[in-house]
């Protein structure tokens, strides 16, 4: 298989990047031991990056109700669902690892109604999906469902910040046709 240009669009060279933008790309490289291609397509636009790592980092890295694994569930549930092959496959990864579960994120991503998750986790996820596709059909009694699976207010409001935050990021994949790191698909497979 041919090696496939991760955006449609300029990828800009490291060494042209503004020096913030640089550090944070090469300190993501150092924990990680290679750059995922979201950081160097969407340098691109190095205000945008800015703007779009600052949210994701808010959201993502939070104290709150939900678990790593559980913001997880959220991003490859609704990725899914917006056909968004990189987040699928990143955030795939990351699910596979916060969960140590190797299998559950292909479960999510294909039907999570079939997945082996909690009801608490099952109502999140419906939630998730009811936010990405229908949004304006959100009631009081949606809010009341998750409030009786042990949600806050603030968890719910994650679960909608996540969900809107990676509608905007599927768009973005889709749009410059990002491919996922190879990196990505064989991480967290094996059971540790």
């Amino acid at each position: 298989m041919s090696e496939m240009p991760i955006s449609r669009f300029p990828v800009p060279e490291l060494s042209d990047l503004p020096d913030d933008v640089r550090e944070q790309i090469l300190a993501v490289q150092e924990r990680t031991g290679f750059v995922p291609n979201v950081f160097l397509v969407f340098a691109h636009r190095p205000d945008e990056f800015r703007a779009f790592f600052s949210y994701y980092d808010a959201l993502m890295s939070r104290d709150g109700g939900l678990s790593k694994a559980e913001r997880e569930m959220i991003v490859v549930a609704t990725s899914a669902a917006n056909h968004c092959l990189y987040c699928v496959v990143s955030h795939g990864a990351m699910l596979r690892i916060f969960a140590q579960e190797p299998l559950l994120a292909d479960q999510i991503a294909t039907n999570y109604t079939k997945a082996p998750i909690t009801e608490r986790q099952r109502a999140m996820l419906d939630f998730a999906l009811l936010m990405a596709n229908d949004s304006h059909l959100a009631s009081d009694d949606d809010f009341e469902e998750l409030r009786a699976h042990g949600f806050s207010d603030e968890d719910i409001w994650d679960i909608g910040a996540i969900t809107a935050l990676f509608a905007l990021s599927n768009r973005m994949a889709n749009l410059t046709s990002m491919q996922p790191n190879a990196e990505f698909y064989e991480m967290g497979r094996a059971p540790r």
